[in-house]
């Protein structure tokens, strides 16, 4: 029987894994998608936001009754938001109007205080990134202020090795292939080290936006796939610990996370829509007796204001 978690934050992890059926095309690998919107605030980031946490008040760089700052997308904020509330800490969040509205009010929800850096025309883009950054920065300057900097935190990548650990138990080490999309690119570094310390055969495979693919060496561009593809190359991205990178669309991301929901009960982000469309590339080139592993990020719960879940 489960135990009793000692907080919230002890509830994290050990989420579910569940093979796809009805969206996998015949002949195939099976894929198995972990669902990550298991987690307390309904996000894999949860993972993430309790490392940082935990590495700043180890190092003493988070003295208690302190003020955590942090740039994001919504999905890290939220995380962080409640990290810092069950831990009594501050929170200042710099966030933007090109994410949606159900993260700002999460993050208001959970006690944040949010900062906003226009977009232009609601467009995710490098500029928009790097001048959330830069205000993140400036604010973190603040007397008994801590700086998150979740790109270059790497105390972030120590939460998703759970997360592979997790993969390699549940299917018993049946599988062949993982497949995640790419932000500051840590669950896809933890999970791999992970893996690749039961089997370094797994073949890894990065996601990134097909309009800002620049991990493939293409141009910075804008897209609408929240929490991915910043529009540059995050600065702890480890190239030698995958193996391919997969290009997705927006609108096919898009699409895909309508098609779990109606088809599969699974009702997902569009990142999460992202990767299931790269893992059944991978599956289709497997072929059946292979196993695609991959992760649906986050709830859909948080995009019903935008267009993802919004019937034309």
């Amino acid at each position: 029987m489960p135990t009793v978690a000692h907080d919230v934050l002890h509830a994290i992890g050990n989420t579910p894994i569940v093979e796809l059926q009805r969206v996998i095309p015949r002949g195939s690998a099976r894929v198995l998608a972990k669902l990550e919107y298991a987690n307390p605030t309904g996000s894999m980031k949860d993972r993430m936001a309790k490392a940082a946490i935990e590495g700043a008040e180890a190092a003493g760089r988070l003295q208690p009754g302190g003020t955590v700052v942090e740039y994001t997308a919504g999905t890290t904020g939220i995380s962080l938001a409640l990290a810092c509330a069950v831990r009594g800490y501050g929170l200042e969040i710099v966030f933007s109007d090109a994410f949606s509205d159900e993260k700002r009010r999460m993050m208001e929800a959970f006690g944040a205080r949010i900062t906003d850096v226009l977009s232009d025309g609601k467009k995710i883009t490098a500029e928009l990134i790097k001048a959330m950054i830069a205000k993140a920065a400036e604010l973190s300057q603040r007397p008994g202020h801590w700086y998150c900097d979740q790109l270059n935190n790497a105390d972030a990548s120590s939460g998703y090795r759970p997360l592979g650990e997790e993969i390699w138990a549940q299917t018993g080490g049946n599988v062949d292939a993982f497949v995640h999309a790419v932000g500051t690119a840590h669950a896809i570094h933890g999970a791999t080290q992970a893996l690749w310390a039961h089997r370094p055969g797994i073949r890894i495979v990065a996601v990134e936006p097909a309009e800002s693919a620049v991990l493939s060496g293409g141009p910075s561009g804008s897209h609408q796939i929240e929490g991915i593809g910043i529009g540059f190359v995050p600065p702890l991205w480890a190239p030698e610990l995958v193996n391919e990178i997969q290009t997705v669309s927006s609108a096919d991301a898009k699409a895909m996370a309508r098609r779990l929901a109606r088809e599969e009960g699974l009702f997902a982000g569009t990142s999460s829509g992202a990767n299931v469309v790269a893992a059944i590339r991978v599956a289709q080139r497997l072929g059946s007796g292979a196993t695609v592993a991959t992760i649906l990020c986050d709830s859909g719960l948080r995009y019903l204001s935008t267009d993802v879940y919004r019937r034309p």
